[in-house]
Parts: C-alpha cells; structure tokens; sequence
C-alpha cells in the first residue's frame, strides 16, 4: 500500500528540480496565507459576495487584470530563467526537458493567460462607459466567460508542478505533441487549459460584438463610436472566426492522443501538416486580435493628449476592418520553407505585404493627430509615442519575413523571435500599459504615480532594446530558436549576454510598475472630477470609480468626441443631476453558477488530463445540472430605487454640487 501511494505521488508531482521544488513549496505558502488573511479578518463573505459571484463588468475587467499581472510575473521568471540559460556558451543552469517546458509555458502564458486577459478586462472596464451603457448585452455570459479563462488558465499553471509542463512548444506541433513523442501528461494539460479557457474567449467575442452593435447610446451611430470601441468591435469579430478554428484543432489532437485517432500521426495516415495549417489559421489572426484593440487605444491617447480630434477617423475605421479581413490571408506567411508551392507563397507573401498597408495608415494618423498638437507627455502618451518606432521596426522586419525566399534563410531562427516580441512587446504590452495608466483613475478614482512610471517606463524601453535587437544579428548569424545551449566557438555569446542584461532591465521595470501601484494606492489623490485627464469620450462624464450602475441618465450623443465638444460649448464635469430626470435602474442579479459551473470544468479538464473518468463524469453531470438550474432561474434582475441613485449620485458629486 504504502509503495503504491509512493508511485502514484513520484507521478503525481514534478520531482528532482530544485527550481521546481521552490515553485511547490512558494504556492503552499501563499495558499496558506491567502486563507488565513481571508479567515483571520474575516472576509470570505465580502470576497463571495462582492467578487466571485459578481455580474458587474468592471468588478469582472479587474480581476482580468489583476489575472494578467500575476501571468506576467510568470510568463517573465520564465524569460529570465532562459535568458539566464544562454547568456554564456556552455551554461548548466536548465536541465534540457526543463527549459523545453519552460519555452513553451512562456509563450501560452503570455499570449493566451496574459494579452488576451488584460485586453479583456480594458474591453470590460471600458467599452459600455465609451458606448453609454449599463452593462454588457449578457452579463451572466460575462462572468462565465472570466471564470472559464481563469480556471482554464489555473489548470494549465499547475502542470508546472503537478504532472509537468508541455514541452512541445507553444502550438504543440505534432509529433512532438502526440502520444509518441509527450507521452505524459504535459500535453494534456496544454489541450484542457487552452481549451476551457479559449471557450471563454469565444464567449467573450460574441458578448462585445452584441454589446456593441446593440447597446450604444441614442444619437451614437457606429461613425461616432470611439475609437477604441471600434478596435474592440473589430478584434471580436476576429474572434469569432478564429477560436472555434481553436478548438476544433485542439479536439483532434485530443482524439489523436485519447481514443486513438490519427489526424495528425503519419503512420497511421494522418497529416501533421493539417494541424500545423490549422493551428496557423487560428494563430495569425490571433496576434491581430491581440494588437488591434492597442490601436484603438493609442487613438484614444493620442488624441487626449494632443487636444485635437483624432486625424483620419474614417480612414483608421476602413484600416481596422481591412486588417480584420486580411488576417486570416497569411497564415501560411509562418511555413513557406514547408513546401507549399511557389503558387501558395506569391499568394500569402503579397497578402502579407498588404495587411502592412492598413497598419501604416493607423501610424501616419496618429503622427498627424500630434502634429501641432499641444502635447502633454504624461505616462500613457509617453507609452503611446514609444510604441511607433518599436512598431515600424517590427513591421519593416515583419515585411522582409513575407518575402519567401528570404524567410528560407529568417524562418526558425532568432531574427524570428527579434520580430515576433518586437511587434508584441512594442505593440501589445506598450498598447495594454497606455490603457492601463489612462483607465486606472476610471477604476479605482485615483491616478498612479507619474514618477515612479516614468521610471518603470524607460527601464522597459532601454531594456527592451537591449534585449532583443541583438537578436537579430543572432538570427543573421544562424542562430536557431529552442537552442538549449552552444559552444564557445559559434561566436553567439556577447550577444547572447547583452540580451540577457536587456531581459533583466525590463524586470526590473516590472518591479518598479508594482512598486508604483502599491506607493498609488497608500499615497493616491482622490479624483474628485471624473475627468482625470481632460478627456474626449462618455467614460469621463461619469463619477470616478464608476457607479455600479454607470450612468444615472442614460446620455445621448451628438457627435463624435461628445464630451469634449460638450465641454467646449461650457458644460462642466459632473454637474448636478435634476431628481426629475432620475428613473429606478434596471440591473442584472450576481450568480454564483458561472463560478461553480467553470470550477466543475476544471474538475472535468483534470479528470481527462489523468484520464480519471470518475472525476470528469461527475463534473461534466454538475456542469449539466447547473446549465438546467440557469434555464429555470426566473429571479435574475432588479431595479435599483430612485433614493438609492439620488444619494449615490449626491456623494459622487458632492464636490462638484
């Protein structure tokens, strides 16, 4: 008996590393620590009732933050543990299987558990205040939505120390992905994190796309809309096409790997290249899902912080929907040396060289709007403007990957990677870090330290530079990517170390960005205005943090930048509402089913990762019952009292009564 509990513990847990040993042992005691704060001043009912079951979409776009914060902290060890790894010929720092699981965690966890996440939680904390709304269109739906990406998301992490990590990589190419080559149960937990997860996603896609087109305020025609609101519109309808792509691909492997298909195994007359076109077909138009929403919110900066409308608006619309269209023409961009034909790469190269168009009119647009602007260089414009020459260069090189030819001498290599981070780090994360600084006040009623942003934001930029420009003359030089280690003699080792400074120069950036948030939130100044940045859209009309039911009045729109024309004619921020005006608001009830029914999915994952059918059977009966116990919910809403609105209201405004 006790041999047997011996075996299934050695299998059970990742063993033998003392990195991981430390990661075991750090998440016992934080787990400790969290239920002992909770218990010992007594807030499980607050955390239950206030958060965990919550409807409310900008309580729901916090925790998607707060979600993507504790992911780059993960997704960065990870880099900095590899960086460690080649930052001198020879280094034994990493066992091998190590840092193939580690390469392929950081990639999921910064795309997927990271970007997609905190562009969530902008898109929930935002768009209904930018359109006029209450909510989104199906706020339960929302809520299930977050809870599925966060369970999918925890059951992927703890690969890391129960069971082990995937080590295929971060699109899990078959084989390496099949039973043959990861036959533990790595991969498994890859296909069931994702997929719980990117099921969430897709919810989240069709939500906003509803939302939005259904749920704008009067007098808002879709020409008026922000701008970001359009970069969401655009980024969901991408969604919708692309994940199901997702999980359809993730299913097959699921079939190749648990009941024996052969989809993508070639001796069993399977296509590893299916997958691979497949996997591309989601993963191109991904990275614009990603970067699109971080268009929208450098208009909405820059046009604050210039003072002027935003150059072009038309133009950046069409260029949105083009880029939205033309994504999903390039996938085959990522295998040209792959065979495919001259035929198939002229195609997907000239695409790939159009889709650069729509990105470029958005850059001289912006570069138009702060033309003889009054330009005020406060931390989200200072992101902003540090994005175009990050972007152009990760453009410039995104086109020389499009030529066919010249990728034969680029593909797999460092040169790839220089671009890959180049666009998502310069675009993605400097994008998400502007919308975080510009809609911080909007949540929490305080702005972050200008000084200390200043600080993490130019140890991320010297440090971003220092970090992977080398990698370019890495790749020219021949340079593979997953390289675990190399000899003296291939000449790769300064770079490698400049690189490597230049990783821990942006974590230390990371660390002056948490030290920034904890310093705001002891020493903040209350924004009394609602307006903390002299804005231009619906957002600012409203007291910050917005009420739980956002606009006392629903507003109505005249024109584009309403607000800011509103101020212009005279109109002051957060003016008195007259009682007359005020009607009992309408408003959705929380649940705790979307809770419940995602942890069950992260029971029934678990179940299938060890292929224990009777933990994913019951779990998946749960997940039925509370599906029927949501169809048979009646009281889901309520209406909040006129007296209720009038005092909210009157304590909101009090300082501008």
């Amino acid at each position: 008996m006790l041999d047997t509990i011996k075996q299934f513990a050695s299998e059970f847990f990742v063993t033998g590393d003392p990195l991981i040993l430390g990661a075991q042992v750090s998440i016992g005691l934080a787990m400790v620590a969290i239920v002992f704060v909770l218990t010992y001043f007594k807030k499980w009912g607050w955390l239950w009732r206030e958060w965990l079951t919550t409807v409310d979409h900008k309580r729901i776009g916090i925790m998607y933050i707060i979600c993507s914060i504790l992911m780059l902290f993960r997704g960065g060890v990870d880099a900095l543990l590899m960086r460690l790894q080649l930052a001198m010929p020879g280094v034994e720092f990493l066992q091998a299987d190590h840092y193939n699981a580690i390469f392929t965690t950081h990639g999921v966890i910064m795309i997927l558990f990271m970007a997609m996440p905190l562009m969530f939680g902008l898109f929930n904390v935002v768009v209904p205040l930018q359109i006029g709304a209450r909510d989104v269109a199906f706020p339960f739906l929302n809520s299930l939505s977050f809870w599925l990406f966060f369970f999918g998301a925890m059951l992927f992490n703890i690969s890391f120390v129960i069971g082990g990590s995937p080590d295929a990589g971060w699109l899990a190419y078959p084989p390496l992905s099949e039973l043959s080559h990861s036959p533990g149960v790595g991969q498994n937990f890859y296909i069931w994190g994702i997929q719980i997860s990117g099921i969430g996603s897709l919810a989240t896609g069709i939500n906003f796309i509803v939302t939005i087109l259904k749920m704008r305020a009067p007098g808002m025609k879709l020409m008026k809309m922000p701008m970001f609101s359009w970069s969401v519109l655009s980024s969901c309808i991408m969604i919708i096409f692309a994940f199901p792509i997702l999980t359809v691909t993730l299913f097959l492997l699921f079939l190749d790997r648990f009941a024996g298909a052969h989809f993508f195994t070639l001796d069993g007359g399977g296509n590893p290249m299916m997958y691979i076109n497949l996997i591309w077909m989601w993963g191109h138009p991904e990275v614009y899902i990603v970067v699109v929403p971080a268009f929208g919110i450098f208009s909405e900066v820059v046009a604050t912080f210039s003072r002027k409308k935003l150059f072009g608006y038309s133009s950046m619309v069409f260029a949105m929907i083009g880029i939205s269209v033309l994504s999903f023409f390039t996938w085959v961009h990522h295998f040209f040396t792959m065979g495919s034909g001259a035929d198939v790469n002229a195609f997907f190269a000239i695409t790939t060289m159009l889709i650069a168009i729509p990105t470029g009119v958005k850059v001289f647009n912006w570069l138009f709007t702060m033309f003889r602007g009054r330009i005020r260089f406060t931390t989200p414009m200072m992101w902003a403007v540090a994005f175009i020459p990050c972007f152009v260069i990760g453009g410039m090189t995104g086109v020389l990957l499009s030529v066919a030819p010249a990728d034969f001498q680029f593909h797999n290599s460092y040169f790839l990677i220089a671009h890959f981070h180049q666009v998502l780090i310069g675009g993605v994360v400097f994008g998400y870090f502007a919308g975080l600084y510009y809609w911080w006040p909007k949540m929490f009623g305080f702005k972050l330290n200008e000084r200390l942003g200043k600080w993490a934001f130019w140890f991320w930029n010297i440090g971003f530079y220092i970090c992977f420009m080398p990698q370019y003359f890495l790749g020219l030089d021949g340079m593979t990517r997953r390289t675990y280690t190399y000899d003296f003699d291939m000449g790769w080792g300064p770079l490698n170390f400049v690189s490597t400074i230049g990783g821990f120069l942006m974590g230390i950036a990371f660390i002056f960005q948490v030290w920034q948030i904890a310093y705001s939130i002891k020493n903040h100044e209350k924004d009394t205005t609602g307006d903390a940045w002299d804005g231009r859209t619906l957002e600012w009309t409203i007291p910050s943090p917005a009420p739980m039911y956002n606009f006392a009045i629903t507003p109505t729109v005249q024109e584009t930048d309403d607000w800011w024309e509103r101020k212009q004619r005279g109109e002051k921020p957060l003016a008195p509402i007259p009682d007359a005006k005020l009607e009992p608001i309408h408003m959705p009830k929380n649940s705790a089913i979307p809770f419940i029914k995602s942890a069950l999915w992260f029971f029934a994952g678990f179940g299938f990762v060890w292929n224990w059918m009777w933990l994913t059977i019951p779990a998946l009966v749960g997940i039925a019952i509370c599906m029927l116990a949501r169809s048979f919910s009646y009281d889901t809403d309520y209406y909040i009292p006129v007296d209720e609105v009038k005092r909210t209201e009157q304590l909101a405004r009090g300082a501008k009564a």
